[in-house]
């Protein structure tokens, strides 16, 4: 399957309010997509969140990265195989942006040859359970968000970001709990604001006050002090933004890391199902985590959230609900706090190129 043509969109998608992350604030989601089309006439595409803070690019420089390093690449390879194809991406260092939206068109170019969705191809569950972020605002927005979800789609896990102070975010947590009551499981992502020497005290207090899971507490590294951690925390920790590769997710793994978010939006669906493999011969758990995706990155994350044996944890890949316009022409439906994924075989036959036009950057 060789390349015939491609082409490189930018667009940012408008949030119904201002989403405050850790490292920045937002009124509209940036985006840079990736359209493949095989000289055989099969078409694939990938999208990637753009924000420097996340993954070291903008729209600009990624776009003359893919242009001018990775297509002459992929025109010497056969693409059919999309972990080779990756392979053969990984011999030029750095770039994971670029290689993640690369091996994600790849794979969506795969799925239209193959006539097939790839949850099917790997033999994953039509259904998928869900969460929602509820981001970082006063505890009592906070918790009225929750319950608004909540009462909406049926979520029956929230993730709580955390990082605003201790005491802060034991109050969102106690907030949301009386917001949405005892069945709802929660969890907290600090995106690191602590520090490692007092992450431990953390831990303690945020399952004092009932989350299940703790989500990158503090700066770790795959060391004897992250090991600590994890062995005296009194709920698992989950590693995400400080694992950046699959080697990376191996060492963590080899600490004693109880769970990884892999996210397809930002190591792309061949590392992340190596990264599960990696995961499941530990005996340790996987989250498919958000990475700030629209309803296009959904649907190409949830074909692997789809295929989890045993997730940890709902998949994230609801993000696409705090955006008011999308790029697809249809939206993942959830009903009692789960999508039931579709049988289109690629995204690509998903994509609205009007829209793509209509909010270019």
């Amino acid at each position: 399957m060789r390349l015939a043509d491609y082409s490189l969109h930018a667009y940012a998608l408008p949030y119904a309010r201002p989403v405050v992350w850790s490292d920045i604030v937002e009124e509209a989601a940036p985006f840079v997509l990736l359209r493949l089309t095989a000289e055989s006439g099969e078409t694939g595409v990938a999208e990637v969140s753009v924000k420097p803070t996340w993954g070291g690019v903008t729209a600009r420089s990624l776009i003359t990265t893919i242009e001018e390093i990775f297509i002459p690449l992929l025109r010497t390879l056969d693409m059919s195989d999309p972990h080779a194809t990756r392979r053969a991406l990984d011999r030029i260092p750095e770039n994971l942006a670029a290689k993640c939206l690369v091996d994600n068109a790849c794979w969506d170019l795969k799925a239209a040859q193959m006539q097939r969705p790839l949850w099917q191809t790997w033999q994953g569950s039509r259904r998928v359970e869900l969460s929602w972020a509820v981001t970082r605002q006063t505890p009592q927005v906070m918790a009225a968000e929750a319950a608004d979800m909540r009462e909406r789609y049926g979520f029956r896990t929230l993730k709580v970001k955390g990082g605003q102070g201790v005491a802060t975010d034991i109050e969102g947590i106690h907030a949301i709990r009386k917001a949405v009551g005892e069945d709802v499981a929660l969890y907290v992502d600090c995106n690191g604001a602590y520090q490692l020497d007092n992450a431990l005290d953390y831990a303690r207090a945020v399952a004092d006050a009932g989350a299940r899971v703790i989500e990158d507490p503090c700066p770790f590294s795959p060391d004897p002090a992250f090991a600590a951690l994890c062995a005296d925390s009194p709920i698992p920790v989950l590693v995400d933004f400080y694992a950046w590769s699959l080697r990376d997710a191996r060492l963590f793994l080899a600490q004693g890391a109880q769970a990884l978010s892999a996210k397809p939006g930002r190591f792309g669906l061949s590392d992340c199902r190596l990264m599960q493999d990696a995961a499941d011969a530990e005996g340790r758990g996987v989250v498919a985590g958000l990475m700030g995706e629209s309803a296009l990155g959904t649907f190409a994350a949830l074909q692997f959230a789809a295929a989890l044996r045993q997730p940890m944890l709902p998949a994230e890949l609801t993000w696409y609900l705090a955006m008011t316009e999308q790029v697809t022409s249809e939206l993942p439906v959830i009903e009692n706090g789960c999508v039931t994924l579709p049988d289109t075989s690629s995204v690509a036959s998903m994509v609205d190129w009007d829209a793509v036009k209509r909010f270019a950057l």
